[in-house]
């Protein structure tokens, strides 16, 4: 039934049709009237920000874990740009958000009113803005539609001050789910089980759209079925146990071994993932030309994009793989058991042998001083209560920290996706927000935590009890390891001049946990791994939000 109501109402009564618990914002004078209205419904918690960016990946962070749209709610075109960079990771990871922020009287056309929408088009699966109060509930509902409809990613609207304080008859109906799990094609299907048959040296690379229900276990299923290494693409997700004899660690072309690796593959089977995303520019095709690609997305648009894809399947990822597993099985034979079982003890025995030559080549630093990394992760790691979330932002020192911290469930380890640093602070608190019974650490590096440092005061201010835990090495290390490759790797220099890279050092360090003391969230400075253990379990047992500042050897 229809009532007449402000736009500002209908906006408020559909977040609360849609069950909407949390909104992540930093308001400006724009969304007056939305925050003005926000003491007549207590239902909502509104997360107070101090920065766009720490409200965008609270809500990208917190979608991800609870497998929903989130709410955000930025300023105008100001705050809107602040929240560009995150909300780009939220559409390539294809996290489901609904963003939106309030513009001025649409009146005002022939001075500065700014076309919001077209703003954020590039970074958004779609986006609207209105200027009439009766389009908001219809826009509002198909805007959730949008977000949690696959492909996921975050959809924008905006709204002129006349569509929030206008009234008109509004009717309050919310999303349906649209159950949009379909069969991928037969035909397909056929076409990969035939390639993956005839395949003596297959791998399997997964990434952040395996996240359909029981998908990562049929990616499992699949890869013990056929004897697969199974290798994480760049994205924000952990979407296979990290714990399994089969699983390889991330892919990087960055890393000339794993390079040289994809040289002897004659079959890739791509799952919900971006084949070979790289920063680098390492050439048209990466695959040789007698190595055959499948390519399994929900989303039509990652296919083929840009190696070129022999089979390319668009659906819903754990159904491609139930047929898929159902095809193989029907072509398998006993004879073909010898084979299979001899790869997965060759992919067995290779990862232990990556595993043990890594803690060879850290054992002669690892008493250093200061730090190494891989001996803060060790000890880290061994000081984390069993039921830990841990939310990877440890930037340059990402591989170390991959070796010593497993998730055996998705979700145990989280990724910040990283195509724009800064999103480890907000994702952490937003993680910690989703599961509010479980300790949550963030690992970030020093540089990232200074681009949204004001999220310590949210922490506080909420009194959100995770644990930041801050790289402190001192640079933008990651700077220094990009240069090295791009010198060594694409300009072939003999010499590479990385560790001298002018303007990433921080002459005047940053003493991390006087800034998080000065913001009221707890800081200890810590440059002894003796010190890790008794600070993490001090952090826990406060129950309130502290800041462990690890200081640490930078150098490459």
């Amino acid at each position: 039934m229809s009532q007449m109501m402000t736009g500002k109402q209908a906006l408020l009564e559909m977040l609360k049709a849609e069950g909407v618990d949390y909104i992540f914002g930093n308001p400006g004078t724009s969304e007056g009237p939305i925050i003005d209205l926000l003491g007549d419904y207590p239902e909502f918690r509104y997360i107070l920000t101090l920065q766009e960016s720490v409200a965008v990946g609270m809500g990208e962070a917190y979608a991800r874990a609870i497998g929903k749209a989130s709410f955000v709610s930025l300023h105008v075109d100001s705050g809107l740009a602040n929240g560009i960079a995150l909300m780009l990771d939220a559409l390539n990871t294809g996290t489901p958000m609904v963003v939106t922020s309030a513009n001025y009287d649409a009146r005002k056309v022939n001075e500065t009113i700014t076309d919001l929408a077209n703003l954020v088009r590039p970074v958004t699966k779609w986006a609207t803005e209105l200027t009439l109060p009766d389009q908001i509930p219809s826009v509002i509902r198909r805007a959730f539609n949008e977000a949690n409809t696959h492909p996921k990613g975050p959809v924008y609207v905006g709204f002129t001050s006349n569509a929030l304080e206008g009234m008109a008859e509004m009717n309050i109906a919310p999303s349906r789910p649209v159950y949009d799990a379909s069969r991928p094609s037969a035909e397909g299907i056929a076409q990969a089980a035939s390639l993956m048959m005839d395949a003596s040296r297959p791998l399997m690379l997964v990434g952040d759209r395996l996240s359909d229900d029981g998908a990562v276990e049929k990616a499992v299923e699949l890869a013990e079925l056929m004897g697969l290494p199974v290798y994480q693409a760049r994205g924000a997700e952990v979407a296979f146990p990290t714990t399994h004899p089969q699983y390889m660690g991330p892919l990087s072309l960055r890393v000339s071994a794993q390079r040289a690796a994809l040289q002897r593959v004659d079959t890739v089977l791509a799952v919900g993932s971006d084949p070979f995303e790289e920063l680098f520019y390492w050439g048209d095709v990466i695959l040789p030309p007698e190595a055959k690609l499948i390519h399994i997305d929900s989303d039509a648009s990652k296919i083929g994009r840009s190696e070129p894809t022999d089979v390319g399947i668009v659906g819903h990822c754990g159904l491609a793989l139930t047929d898929l597993i159902a095809a193989l099985k029907e072509r398998l034979s006993p004879g073909d058991m010898p084979e299979i079982e001899e790869r997965k003890q060759a992919v067995t025995a290779e990862r232990q042998r990556r595993r043990e030559a890594f803690e060879e080549s850290v054992a002669e630093k690892w008493d250093h001083k200061p730090m190494t990394p891989a001996r803060m992760m060790s000890e880290l790691s061994a000081a984390l209560p069993d039921n830990a979330i841990v939310v990877d932002d440890s930037i340059s020192n990402r591989g170390t920290m991959r070796h010593y911290f497993q998730a055996r469930e998705r979700g145990d380890l989280r990724g910040v996706r990283g195509q724009s640093i800064g999103g480890g602070i907000g994702a952490t608190m937003g993680t910690q927000c989703a599961y509010p019974n479980r300790p949550v650490f963030g690992i970030i590096g020093d540089g990232s935590a200074m681009m949204t440092v004001q999220g310590l005061w949210t922490a506080a201010n909420d009194n959100i009890p995770c644990v930041f835990v801050i790289c402190n090495n001192g640079s933008y290390r990651v700077l220094k390891v990009n240069f090295n490759v791009y010198q060594e790797e694409i300009l072939e220099l003999p010499e590479t001049s990385g560790g001298r890279l002018m303007y990433s050092d921080f002459a005047t360090p940053f003493d991390m946990a006087a800034i998080a003391n000065s913001m009221g969230v707890h800081g200890e400075r810590i440059t002894d791994p003796s010190q890790i253990k008794p600070a993490v379990d001090r952090a826990v047992a406060s129950g309130k939000p502290a800041l462990l500042d690890m200081v640490i050897d930078g150098s490459l």
